[in-house]
């Protein structure tokens, strides 16, 4: 049995598999789109929210440095996908990564928590993105009925209309084909970085040098809590982070490391690239230098424009525009991360039906849902399904308090990657690996142990969650995925490579 729950499938068979007519994807994709996709998905409302927050409550001023450090453990993920994606050009990411080195068990694991983790990233931002349009629309004088306002306040039957329409919406564009949505991700991140280099060039001319100083203030030690919503390293080891101070630098570090969550979707769309080898690791590493250095330049000039002991925690940035007398520039901003929200939905929504679809490819789901539309080629029932599914919990539900297990589901992504590059270093070295992560295996140790870190930050309900969404996960292994894997009926038996497969 337990040969069966680690069988791999090679990595000839999985690039085979891209190349059947009715379960192949279009490959449409360049470097730059994938860039767009990466900065598209990670700036979001984070950018104009967890600058002041993490500043007020956490490092001060020096909560730029934050950034730089959540980019560095970012950076080592990437370093990891950028290796993989090149090598194994299928979608599915993780998935497919483990898949590939670690054998099927870990890889429905990972597969089972990446679907239901973005999907659930994006009915929660959906709502989000609900809650700006509606204070919009309330400022211009326009008011929703409450039955179709969202649950939050609604004293009967509560629908959230915006959240269910925006998620309709955007799986009739990914439906249609991944080139039209790349067209309309590149116009929306197109405005939103305008948008955040005009906050950024506006708030510059607002800056006093006073409120630098101190950089680093002193620190600050926190009570250790014993509840659930107390980190769980606190509850293991009886150990409590600090704000301020130096070591609040790094604890501000995994409280801004979540703005970053997303790029890893850029994986997903390997196989419908049309250079992989060279374009996804361009598309990963690109975007992540870019949006580390556009929240670098956002923390300096919000920390610098108003005190960071005076920050508000709801609005930070919108808020220091007003204690300087330009209030109008709240709406920009507000704007701002309505639009940063249309986006990081969108890309949500295509990572999580591409998982599910390489999934489904492998027969550890329906293979119902493996075929591709045979006009657009693009895994048209996956993705109305999940939108179909997604615009409803959206809708019914208010999922702030959820938001948490998509983190550390992306966290938990990030280790199995890294451990993935350096089995298949060892057990596939013949591969030609158009990008090779640098350092090996130094790098990807390193990736596992920021990324543990990190995980141990975070709330123990959080943990308990994840392990009720990963039980489930086993009983449907066990009950269906194991007996009709293509691996476990024969179909893709491994073939004798013929050469070094890219």
């Amino acid at each position: 049995m337990s040969n069966a729950l680690f069988r791999t499938k090679n990595i000839e068979q999985s690039i085979r598999d891209t190349e059947e007519p009715e379960h192949a994807l279009r490959k449409s994709l360049s470097a730059l789109d994938l860039t767009v996709f990466g900065v598209g998905v990670i700036i979001g409302t984070g950018i104009f929210v967890l600058t002041g927050t993490a500043a007020k409550n956490t490092a001060g001023p020096a909560v730029s440095l934050s950034f730089v450090v959540a980019g560095v453990v970012c950076a080592l993920a990437a370093l990891c996908y950028a290796e993989f994606a090149s090598t194994v050009p299928v979608a599915g990411s993780a998935y497919t990564f483990s898949y590939a080195s670690l054998g099927e068990f870990p890889a429905w694991i990972i597969g089972w928590d990446l679907v239901l983790e973005l999907a659930l990233g994006t009915a929660v931002v959906a709502v989000g993105w609900s809650g700006y349009i509606h204070s919009l629309l309330d400022n211009a004088g326009w008011h929703l009925p409450e039955y179709l306002s969202g649950r939050d306040g609604a004293s009967g039957f509560g629908f959230d209309i915006l959240a269910a329409a925006l998620v309709v919406v955007l799986t009739a564009i990914l439906v249609v084909g991944m080139k039209l949505s790349a067209r309309v991700t590149t116009v929306v991140v197109a405005v939103k970085v305008a948008v955040v280099l005009v906050v950024i060039v506006a708030g510059a001319f607002f800056i006093k040098s006073s409120n630098y100083d101190p950089f680093i203030p002193k620190q600050q030690p926190v009570p250790a809590g014993g509840s659930l919503k107390a980190p769980l390293i606190q509850l293991m080891f009886g150990w409590a982070p600090s704000d301020f101070g130096v070591m609040g630098i790094f604890t501000a570090a995994s409280v801004v490391f979540f703005a970053f969550i997303g790029f890893d979707v850029v994986a997903t769309a390997a196989e419908e690239t049309r250079n992989p080898q060279r374009d996804v690791p361009r598309g990963i590493l690109g975007s992540l230098i870019i949006c580390t250095t556009l929240y670098v330049a956002v923390a300096i000039v919000v920390t610098g424009m108003q005190k960071y002991s005076s920050l508000s925690v709801d609005a930070p940035l919108a808020d220091a525009f007003k204690a300087t007398g330009h209030p109008w520039f709240a709406g920009l901003i507000s704007f701002g991360a309505a639009v940063g929200l249309t986006t990081v939905c969108m890309i949500l929504l295509l990572g999580q039906s591409r998982v599910f679809f390489a999934m489904s490819r492998d027969g550890l789901l329906p293979r119902f849902f493996s075929h591709t539309h045979p006009r657009f080629r693009t895994p048209y029932r996956p993705t109305i399904l999940l939108g179909a599914v997604i615009a409803v919990v959206a809708g019914f539900t208010s999922l702030s308090e959820l938001a948490e297990l998509v983190n550390i589901g992306t966290l938990f992504a990030f280790i199995v990657v890294a451990i993935s590059v350096i089995i298949l270093r060892r057990t596939r070295p013949d591969l030609h690996r158009a990008f090779k992560t640098p350092l090996v295996p130094l790098v990807p140790v390193l990736s596992v142990l920021a990324s543990l870190w990190l995980m141990l930050n975070l709330p123990a309900e959080t943990w308990l969650r994840f392990a009720v969404w990963m039980a489930i996960g086993l009983v449907v292994y066990f009950l269906y995925s194991r007996s009709h894997s293509r691996l476990a009926q024969g179909e893709t038996a491994p073939r004798k490579a013929t050469g070094n497969t890219p």
